[in-house]
């Protein structure tokens, strides 16, 4: 005999037939997800900073979410190519190199920094005691880099110093990569290099003041060095921000769930959202992945250029 009960539940039954299958079971397919940083500063100072973001996804996304912190840019580009990592925080050129090799990457978010803008530059700086105050007075003298995949430490540099006329490869003495920003600008300021690459947002938020910030930054007697003892010699133009990234694979429930959680961040968890930039940051901006074509066009030029050499 049919009920009022077994008819609800019948239509019921129907009804969750008709929905697509990632709308119901998303949670079974994906009952854990990673999010993955690249490697901008030293590993528990990645932790420290991006933990809260994860503690925050985890309650708002609705399943745990793990945070890792990578070996390197490439770490995270071939972690989501494998599926292995479903959330990133990139950096332009290495979610630009993600897609431009393949991965199904989504750009969400972009930090807006204090001045206003999602973007930044990227610098070379030489120490104020050191005689180098252009680029030109480096010639034959050695550069931090920070990462192949790195926007500031590497890609924009070339280009930008390509343009004005200096060849990386064959301008400086030796250019090595340091691993980190953090690396770049330590190998500046122990004598291993005469100038390093990095990034800048602005006079008061760039890696240096944030490494001053935590007192990783000494003359050799101990006193604590500042931003005056630092010179930038070279200024790319504007870039745009890296964002924080998923997988385009995702189930679309599980997607609009991790969307709608990153524009929420700056209100809805305003300690884990100033935790990611030490208070600089205003908001997050919602961005696609063609605000990175530019990007992608700076690296094609720079695969040529290699291939020339």
């Amino acid at each position: 005999m049919f009920t009022r009960r077994t008819l609800a539940a019948a239509a019921t039954a129907l009804a969750l037939l008709g929905l697509p299958a990632a709308a119901q079971d998303w949670k079974a397919q994906y009952p854990e997800l990673t999010l993955a940083v690249i490697p901008m500063e030293n590993a528990s100072g990645t932790v420290d900073r991006y933990a809260p973001l994860a503690d925050y996804l985890t309650k708002t996304v609705g399943v745990p979410v793990k945070l890792r912190v990578a070996s390197d840019y490439a770490a995270v580009i071939e972690g989501q190519r494998a599926g292995n990592i479903q959330l990133a925080f990139y950096g332009p050129a290495s979610v630009a190199r993600a897609a431009m090799t393949g991965v199904k990457v989504e750009p969400v978010v972009s930090p807006i920094h204090e001045t206003g803008a999602a973007g930044y530059y990227s610098v070379i700086y030489a120490l104020a005691s050191s005689p180098y105050k252009t680029i030109e007075d480096l010639k034959g003298k050695n550069l931090a880099l920070v990462d192949p995949n790195s926007t500031s430490g590497n890609q924009a540099p070339r280009f930008f110093l390509k343009r004005a006329g200096y060849d990386v490869d064959k301008f400086f003495g030796k250019a090595v990569f340091a691993g980190s920003h953090e690396n770049a600008v330590l190998a500046l300021t122990q004598g291993t290099v005469e100038a390093a690459a990095n990034l800048w947002n602005s006079e008061t938020d760039s890696i240096v003041t944030r490494m001053i910030t935590k007192g990783m930054l000494k003359k050799p007697d101990g006193t604590p060095l500042q931003t005056s003892d630092f010179r930038v010699v070279f200024k790319s133009d504007f870039l745009p921000e890296g964002p924080y990234a998923m997988l385009a694979t995702l189930p679309d429930g599980l997607k609009a769930k991790i969307r709608e959680a990153f524009i929420a961040l700056p209100k809805a968890d305003k300690a884990a959202f100033d935790r990611l930039s030490d208070g600089k940051d205003q908001g997050l901006k919602p961005v696609t992945l063609k605000d990175y074509q530019p990007i992608i066009d700076m690296l094609r030029f720079n695969d040529e250029q290699r291939k020339k050499s």
